[in-house]
């Protein structure tokens, strides 16, 4: 598993502008999201699939992986995403 290139996260480019329009979340690199200054959301690739690490819950130390190559997955992770910074 590596970290997302920029041709991987061409193929999320619609999830990508999604998670640019959440209030609380900044994009400090292509990708790569954060809330206030602890990083939040990034992207993997893997045997083909795009994989996108998560913190939803503030007080984890750990990043959730969720595959988000599916446009309803990229659905379920706005949702989501959405529901822990509101």
């Amino acid at each position: 598993m590596r970290h997302a290139r920029p041709e991987d996260l061409d193929r999320v480019e619609a999830l990508l502008a999604e998670l640019r329009t959440i209030d609380g979340l900044k994009e400090r690199s292509r990708g790569t999201f954060y809330v206030r200054s602890r990083a939040f959301l990034h992207f993997h690739e893997h045997e083909g699939d795009i994989l996108c690490d998560v913190r939803l819950d503030p007080a984890a130390s750990d990043f959730d992986r969720r595959t988000v190559t599916s446009a309803a997955a990229q659905r379920a992770l706005v949702d989501d995403v959405r529901a822990a910074l509101s």
